[in-house]
């Protein structure tokens, strides 16, 4: 397939460049002074000393601010947005769903038969509930549901999007009069911050139920127990630190993967570099999973 081709196709799987496309958008052509003021199409310039990488940083930063305020802007939600935001909703979520609660059932159950089982034969059941809410709910499955985002969603939409730019297509996009931060890149985000959220309460939920129905089985007489020893670890400081938790999760996963690459001026894009990116996508989730730990234990 031609590289025509592939930006034909890129056009016209999102419902906002195929518009512009029908009102006869030319991709690939070069950009304008406008296109200037965008800062996802306008990476900083950068050396190849240790300066490149805090100033790729700060670019991101500014990429992340910008998504930010846009999230927060009552525009974006617009009548005219609304097909693009569906869209994007749609292929973060549904399309995740089956895969995701079959590989978290199974997880979910073999860590608590696990636990279970290693608790009673040290005669320690009473504490088998607590460790694996603390273990499992507040720590395991939000890892779990940011990584699956990562590399089912976001990373793949990242990589659509960096051969937009590419192909010039968001270049004419604004040269159009459309907004290529409000129209093609806050969808995609704001569809990763909704695929992580539901995911991880979808994934807490199952494994909440699937410890009482291991531990009492399908009756109902230990369920006043259960909730008594849930609600003691879902106390106010541990819920509002897995909110925030499974937040900048979601952040992070949902606008790393977009953010401009970082290149010298006058270069080239390149295709990203999967395996970097999600190794910056790990130690992003790993410092906050760290900093989550301190304020729960410490």
């Amino acid at each position: 397939m031609t590289d025509q081709d592939h930006a034909q196709a890129s056009t016209t799987s999102d419902p906002v460049l195929a518009r512009f496309a029908r009102a006869g958008v030319a991709a690939g052509a070069a950009a304008g002074e406008s296109a200037d003021q965008l800062l996802q199409l306008a990476p900083a310039m950068l050396t190849r000393t240790p300066v490149r990488w805090l100033l790729g940083g700060w670019s991101v930063a500014q990429f992340a601010a910008q998504m930010l305020v846009l999230m927060l802007s009552p525009s974006s939600y617009r009548g005219s947005q609304h097909p693009a935001l569906y869209h994007q909703l749609h292929a973060a979520s549904v399309p995740l769903l089956p895969g995701f609660v079959v590989m978290s059932a199974v997880l979910s159950l073999v860590i608590i038969r696990i636990v279970v089982a290693t608790a009673q034969s040290y005669g320690l059941s009473q504490y088998a509930l607590d460790v694996l809410v603390r273990t499992l709910v507040l720590e395991l499955l939000p890892l779990l549901v940011a990584l699956y985002v990562a590399l089912r969603f976001t990373m793949p939409a990242g990589e659509a999007v960096a051969e937009l730019r590419e192909q010039g297509q968001l270049q004419a996009l604004w040269r159009s009069g459309g907004d290529p931060a409000r129209d093609v890149l806050l969808p995609r985000v704001l569809g990763g911050v909704f695929s992580v959220v539901l995911l991880a309460a979808l994934s807490a939920i199952m494994a909440l139920l699937m410890t009482y129905v291991t531990l009492y089985g399908f009756t109902t007489w230990g369920f006043a127990a259960y909730t008594r020893d849930v609600g003691q670890v879902f106390n106010p400081a541990a819920t509002v630190i897995l909110c925030m938790k499974a937040f900048f999760f979601s952040l992070v996963v949902a606008i790393l993967p977009m953010a401009p690459d970082p290149r010298p001026h006058g270069a080239a894009l390149r295709r990203r570099d999967e395996i970097s990116q999600l190794g910056r996508l790990f130690g992003l989730i790993l410092l906050i999973e760290v900093l989550s730990l301190v304020g729960n234990y410490y």
